[in-house]
C-alpha cells in the first residue's frame, strides 16, 4: 500500500469514529441523570469518596466527569484507578498528564521520580487490564445536549470544536493502537513552545496535540503555546491562560479543565471556562461541579502535611 493509499485510509477511520463520536454525543437516555465534573484526583481516594458521600452519589443517577490526572503524588492512586475504572458507564475520564506519565513509565520510557507515587500501580497483579483501559480514554469529552466539553489541560485556542474534536481522535487512535509506544517515546522530547499549524506531521503533529491537550496553560497573545514558565517569565513576557487569547475559537461551548491547582473557579472571569483542580494533592480541596445547575462541592485533604 503506498502512502496516499494509507493516508487516505486513515482519514477513512478518523471519519467513521468522529461519525460514532456524533451519534454518542447526542444520543438519548441519560437525561434524567445529574452529571458532577470532578477535577484532578491524583490518588486522593479518600476523598474522592467523601466527596462522593457529599454528593449522595448514585451511578443510576448520576455521571461522573473526570478532568484527568486520577492518579500519583497522592497516596492511593492504584484504589483510585480501579474504582473508576469499576463504574463503568457512569463515569468518563480523560487523559492527563499523569495519566501519560503512567503510561510510560510502565513502558519503562519513563523513570518515576522522587515524589511519583505509581509503584504500587506498576507492581499490581490486574496491571495489563487497568493500563489497557486507561490507554482507552479519551483525550476530549463532548457532551452535545449539555453543551460542555472536558479536557484536561485546556484546548488550543486557535482550534474549533471541530478541529479540538478530530486532533483528540488522531491522538486517541495512536494511543489505542500498537504503536502506542512509539508516541510514549517521543513524548516529553517535544514540549518547545510552537504555534499550531495544519501541516504538521508525525511525531510534532502528535506531541503539539498531547501538550494542548494535557500541559498547556500559558500562550501569548498570538496563540503560541508555552510550556515549563515560571511566575516571573509569565510576568516578564506577558503571557497569558490560554482561555484569555484574543478571539479564541471555542467560544460558545462550555470548558472544563483540570490541571491548574493554583486556578481556582472564583479567579475565572471568562465566560463558559470552569477549572476544577484545587490541588488536594497539595493539600487543597478535590472539587465537582454539577453541570446541570453549576453549583460547586468540595472536600478538604485530610493529610495536608503527608500529602504535600
Amino acid at each position: 500500500m503506498n502512502t496516499k493509499q494509507q493516508s487516505q485510509s486513515f482519514e477513512q477511520l478518523l471519519d467513521t469514529l468522529e461519525d460514532l463520536i456524533d451519534e454518542k454525543a447526542a444520543a438519548p437516555g441519560d437525561e434524567h441523570k445529574l452529571n458532577f465534573a470532578i477535577g484532578d484526583v491524583q490518588g486522593c481516594f479518600d476523598e474522592l469518596r467523601l466527596l462522593l458521600d457529599k454528593i449522595d452519589f448514585d451511578p443510576d443517577k448520576h455521571n461522573l466527569w473526570f478532568a484527568g490526572d486520577l492518579v500519583n503524588r497522592g497516596p492511593n492512586s492504584l484504589q483510585v484507578l480501579r474504582f473508576v475504572k469499576a463504574l463503568g458507564d457512569s463515569a468518563i475520564t480523560v487523559l492527563g498528564n499523569h495519566d501519560l506519565q503512567l503510561l510510560a513509565a510502565s513502558e519503562g520510557i519513563l523513570q518515576p521520580k522522587q515524589r511519583d507515587t505509581i509503584s504500587a500501580i506498576l507492581e499490581a497483579p490486574d496491571i495489563d487490564e487497568l493500563l489497557k483501559w486507561l490507554r482507552h480514554r479519551p483525550l476530549l469529552h463532548y457532551d452535545k445536549s449539555l453543551n460542555y466539553v472536558m479536557v484536561h489541560a485546556g484546548i488550543y485556542p486557535k482550534w474549533n470544536l471541530q478541529q479540538a474534536r478530530g486532533c483528540a481522535l488522531e491522538l486517541e487512535t495512536v494511543l489505542q493502537g500498537e504503536h502506542y509506544r512509539d508516541f510514549l517515546q517521543q513524548m516529553s522530547n517535544w514540549n518547545k513552545p510552537k504555534k499550531w499549524k495544519s501541516g504538521l506531521k508525525g511525531i510534532e503533529r502528535l506531541c503539539f496535540i498531547s501538550n494542548s491537550f494535557t500541559e498547556m496553560r500559558y500562550c501569548d497573545d498570538k496563540g503560541r503555546v508555552y510550556l515549563n514558565v515560571g511566575s516571573k517569565e509569565v510576568q516578564k513576557k506577558g503571557y497569558i491562560p490560554w482561555y484569555e487569547v484574543p478571539k479564541r475559537a471555542l467560544n460558545k461551548t462550555s470548558i472544563i479543565f483540570g490541571h491548574w491547582a493554583s486556578l481556582s473557579p472564583q479567579k475565572i472571569k471568562t465566560k463558559k471556562i470552569f477549572a476544577l483542580d484545587s490541588g488536594c494533592v497539595h493539600g487543597g480541596k478535590l472539587t465537582a461541579i454539577c453541570l446541570q445547575d453549576k453549583s460547586y462541592v468540595s472536600v478538604k485533604c485530610h493529610d495536608a502535611k503527608a500529602y504535600s
